[in-house]
């Protein structure tokens, strides 16, 4: 087995403990991006499906954090399982996900979640909460019949890892770091101190 293809095992195994044991959103992690000029900004997202060409959320594409990974297309993702004593962070290049895949995850929302993403204009100034509780009866009434569109802005991105680092709580602070990290064609492994 390749390495990479190790580390994406342990990131399963790590997730499916997580999902037995979490008590909400196993799949939550926190999203580090940084604008053009180096400004960090990191946020909480749902993790949506991982492979082996990446780790992809869905996300308003008008957002602070899409402006932030147009400009700057790299990432880091954390995951912390509090319950497990375990820590999972990945650092790599962000691309768009295609048309298809955003279409078919899309369709997979509930409706409230799909007219909420038109009735927000995520990251800008909101006068008030009844902005916002008229914009969803607007486009509650618009797509009140058949399937709700997927707006043209709304869409995701995938992280494509060049770093994966695992990290497991052991007594007096003796945790266990094992790093896999991308050179060139292929992946090292490592282990680091605490």
């Amino acid at each position: 087995m390749e390495l990479y293809e190790e580390a994406l095992q342990k990131f399963a195994e790590a997730l499916g403990r997580a999902e037995k044991s979490e008590p909400s959103d196993p799949n939550a992690m926190t999203l580090s991006t940084a604008s053009a000029d180096g400004r960090p900004s990191g946020r909480m997202v749902l993790l949506k499906g991982f492979d082996a060409h990446g780790f992809v959320f869905f996300t308003n594409h008008e957002s602070r954090k899409a402006q932030h990974l147009t400009s700057n297309p790299r990432a880091a993702l954390t995951f912390h399982w509090k319950s497990l004593g375990e820590q999972i962070h990945i650092e790599g290049t962000v691309t768009p996900v295609s048309k298809l895949e955003a279409d078919d995850y899309w369709k997979t929302r509930p409706r409230e979640s799909q007219i909420g993403a038109w009735a927000s204009l995520q990251s800008r100034m909101l006068d008030n909460r009844k902005t916002l509780e008229d914009r969803m009866a607007e486009f509650d009434k618009k797509y009140r019949k058949g399937a709700v569109p997927r707006p043209a802005w709304w869409s995701g991105f995938r992280v494509k890892p060049n770093r994966i680092e695992f990290w497991k709580a052991a007594p007096f602070r003796l945790h266990h770091r094992t790093l896999y990290e991308s050179h060139g064609k292929g992946w090292e492994k490592h282990l680091l101190f605490p």
